[in-house]
């Protein structure tokens, strides 16, 4: 039965809310607008007369669609090129749904995203419905097809999980952003004391280039990571050769909070998220696989944004 304009407008007043979901727990926002696609077609073609509340219905297939998603994805990961690290999204798109609270924000960071690959299905689910968007245990249970009660232990154990592997050390934006500044300049001149100084001392670098751009996938510890960042700003005529010119640096907000955003002519060549905490940078998440980036070029070409902080290269 075709949908009415009535049920159309439905669906469309539920698809950020959808899409923001669908993001956290699939840490793709392309994979995010599949999904939310499909929960579209099931919604056309469902007997709508008998869906009571509809806002629940579309968030249950839209949650189911991401679990198969989920399952799927980690056997196509198990032979991806590198390192995977999430899709990067830039202020303003609504994939990144509330960031009102710090549990909102730290939800669909880029370290948060990269902890939650770890979890199981289910407990990612659990977990991006309860922290970020405050789904009762009941309803949870009744989306997943659980239990309260097992859904309360598995939100445990996904909460557990993360907070071993993340102490939540909220650092402000301005703080944040002054550090970020400080170290990009050390980077660029080659201060390698500076940047050691800036990072603690079990920095983890970690870089996704989908097997497209030469990244190095993990690198750990304070010396050897500010040598490779020293490295990566260092000129060559092969840097500018890869990515087609020479980029510029800036500082914007993505995922929540201030990232580094590279630019080569409007083309987001490389987005990286530095984990700032009250100790100095505790990791740092490069993202410079060109598929990736596509919608942070679109957006970064749509808005307007400050000054380049230098030109590299």
């Amino acid at each position: 039965m075709p949908l009415s304009p009535d049920e159309v407008e439905l669906f469309e007043r539920s698809r950020a809310r959808l899409e923001a979901i669908a993001y956290r727990l699939l840490g793709s926002a392309s994979d995010a607008e599949d999904a939310v696609q499909d929960t579209f077609l099931r919604w056309q073609a469902a007997d709508r007369g008998h869906v009571e509340t509809p806002a629940a219905w579309l968030t249950k297939v839209l949650t189911n669609v991401c679990l198969n998603q989920l399952t799927s994805a980690r056997a196509r990961r198990e032979t991806y090129v590198g390192s995977w690290l999430p899709e990067p999204v830039l202020a303003g798109d609504r994939m990144l749904g509330p960031l009102d609270t710090a549990e909102q924000r730290e939800s669909v960071s880029m370290a948060v995203l990269t902890l939650l690959e770890r979890l199981s299905p289910s407990e990612r689910a659990v977990y991006v419905l309860r922290e970020a968007f405050g789904y009762p245990h009941g309803e949870i249970a009744e989306i997943i097809g659980r239990t309260e009660s097992n859904c309360q232990q598995i939100y445990r154990r996904a909460k557990q999980h993360v907070a071993a592997e993340r102490a939540r050390t909220e650092v402000d934006r301005a703080t944040a952003q002054k550090i970020i500044a400080e170290f990009l300049t050390a980077a660029n001149n080659g201060e390698i004391q500076r940047l050691v100084e800036l990072l603690t001392d079990d920095v983890r670098s970690t870089a996704d280039g989908g097997g497209k751009i030469p990244a190095r996938a993990s690198i750990t510890g304070a010396v050897a990571v500010a040598k490779f960042l020293r490295g990566l700003f260092k000129p060559a005529d092969v840097k500018r050769d890869l990515v087609g010119g020479r980029p510029t640096v800036h500082i914007a907000a993505a995922n929540g909070g201030p990232a580094v955003v590279v630019v080569i002519d409007d083309r987001v060549v490389g987005v990286m998220f530095l984990d700032v905490t009250p100790d100095g940078v505790a990791a740092i998440h490069n993202q410079v696989n060109p598929d990736k980036l596509a919608r942070a070029t679109r957006q970064w070409a749509a808005a307007p944004h400050g000054e380049a902080l230098f030109r590299v290269w």
